[in-house]
């Protein structure tokens, strides 16, 4: 037997008993043999000439959030004198002698209630929604607009078809899905779930949001390739794959950093791109092999510019997802976006946090040593590396307010301008919200000369295990040398911004996320 979930204000409806248990397997194979045994009937009842279970189109007028939004007043036991045909799903129904009730929900989750009478639609249709409506059927109903005796906005049905049948029943509306499977089964999610619904209509309002900002600021939005034959901008182990119709083997891009710089080359001097990005690396809470990722790169900034447009980014992002700088996360946390951010330094933090003075001269030697007195791993020794992993040991789990951290290691950013007054560093920062990395920027180096001998460092460190090392792009230092000016340059995972906005992990702020 199926088990309803209560509809918004429906106040017969009981709530569920302490037995109450999901479906077996076995009780859904026989519920989907009754439902196909319904959709066979609606074939051989069908009044349409190709056949078919459903009709191709149905007479809807309006949509269940615009009834409510225009009719909600209606006092109990009145009538709009409105007919209206409406659609939407099956979400709760009970079924008496002369009087059906039933919820529609529509896609955003807003219901209204049916009602099924023996006076509007005669005994044959009664009959008819009795024998063949299941729970998770998609129903078309016309009929005045109503409000109940006990004053639920509803309507009076005089005519109803089925729009498409659920042969496979809804799970148990009284219960959450698992994690697990609200990320493998999102569909069910979004139909049960108002949260899973939010973070859709969140994203997209996220997303128009950071078109608006850089729109407003005069950047220009641009698509680049995601078969590439070599992989670069940013350090990360690629996708492998193989063209036939080339025979070639192609990289999935992990980044569009190198294709947006030709750009700027060729005279788009303010440009982005919100792009699918894939790294074959780890998943985690903060990590996806596949996720979006906007770039933007500026002629004639910096990076202190381009920080100042990050902070704006995400500040109109969120009042356009909240209304507001002080966002509200899913588990009632507020949390402040607003106001001017901090700007710290990436060594001068680690020593004040360690009570070691680092700098870029001091020895790996000793480095390593602090590594080991602390339990820090590091893969490769290179001296920033070093650098960066002790700094998210000692530092990183301190930063609760949204923090630009300032001034980068030159053997770890290869694409990085080096700093104007400080040896040994690049202008580079990464801002850190919620204690995760949402966004990195810099002052972008533009020398082909230097930049040559980046790529060639990078290429050593391949050569010696660093798989996620860039490789020499000829073609990309060709196009510097045709002179690039001077550039700030950031990137910022789309994903994670709606982390920030949400509080969600990163597996419920993609809608369908890759999942083993």
């Amino acid at each position: 037997m199926e088990r309803p979930g209560p509809p918004v204000g429906f106040p017969f409806v009981a709530e569920p008993e302490e037995s109450d248990t999901a479906e077996t397997a076995e009780e859904i194979s026989e519920q989907q043999a009754v439902r196909l045994g319904k959709r066979a009937r609606l074939i051989a009842e069908a009044a349409n000439p190709g056949g078919g279970a459903y009709p191709v189109t149905l007479p809807v007028t309006t949509t269940i959030p615009a009834v409510r939004a225009e009719w909600g007043h209606l006092a109990a036991d009145e009538a709009s004198g409105e007919i209206v045909g409406v659609a939407g799903r099956v979400v709760f129904q009970r079924n008496t002698g002369k009087l059906c009730f039933a919820a529609l929900q529509s896609g955003d989750g807003e219901r209204i209630q049916a009602m099924i009478s023996l006076a509007s639609v005669g005994e044959e249709s009664l009959q008819r929604w009795k024998d063949l409506v299941d729970l998770g059927d998609h129903v078309f109903v016309r009929g005045e607009v109503v409000a109940s005796r006990r004053g639920e906005l509803s309507i009076m049905v005089d005519d109803w078809a089925i729009a498409a049948k659920a042969v496979l029943p809804l799970p148990n509306m009284y219960r959450e899905l698992s994690e697990e499977s609200r990320v493998r089964s999102r569909y069910l999610d979004l139909i049960q779930r108002d949260q899973a619904r939010r973070t859709v209509l969140d994203r997209a309002k996220a997303v128009a949001s950071v078109r608006a900002t850089l729109t407003a600021q005069g950047f220009i939005e641009v698509e680049t390739p995601k078969l590439v034959t070599l992989h670069g901008g940013a350090n990360a182990r690629p996708f492998v794959t193989h063209s036939n119709a080339f025979d070639t083997e192609l990289y999935l891009a992990i980044a569009p950093e190198l294709w947006l710089k030709r750009a700027v080359v060729g005279g788009i001097d303010r440009v982005f791109e919100i792009a699918r990005n894939f790294r074959n690396e780890g998943a985690d809470s903060t990590h996806s092999p596949e996720f979006a990722m906007l770039e933007a790169y500026q002629a004639y900034g910096d990076y202190h510019t381009i920080a100042d447009l990050t902070q704006q980014l995400i500040q109109d992002a969120a009042v356009a997802t909240n209304g507001t700088t002080t966002v509200t996360w899913a588990d009632g946390t507020r949390y402040d976006l607003g106001g001017e951010w901090a700007r710290i330094s990436m060594f001068e933090s680690l020593s004040a946090a360690s009570g070691v003075e680092v700098t870029p001269e001091t020895p790996l030697s000793a480095l390593k040593a602090l590594a080991a007195r602390e339990g820090v791993e590091v893969k490769h020794e290179v001296h920033g590396k070093y650098v960066e992993e002790l700094w998210e040991h000692f530092v990183k789990g301190s930063l609760e307010h949204p923090t630009f951290v300032m001034d980068f290691p030159v053997d770890t950013s290869p694409l990085v301008r080096d700093h104007r007054s400080k040896p040994g560093i690049v202008e580079k920062w990464d801002l850190y919200v919620r204690g995760f990395e949402l966004a990195t920027g810099y002052s972008e180096l533009v020398d082909p000369v230097i930049q040559r001998e980046r790529f060639v460092e990078q290429a050593r460190q391949a050569a010696a295990g660093d798989d996620e090392a860039m490789r020499i792009d000829e073609d990309f230092l060709r196009a510097m040398e045709f002179g690039m000016p001077p550039t700030g340059g950031m990137g910022m995972g789309i994903d994670r911004l709606l982390m920030a906005l949400t509080g969600l992990g990163i597996r419920e702020t993609i809608l369908f996320p890759l999942v083993k």
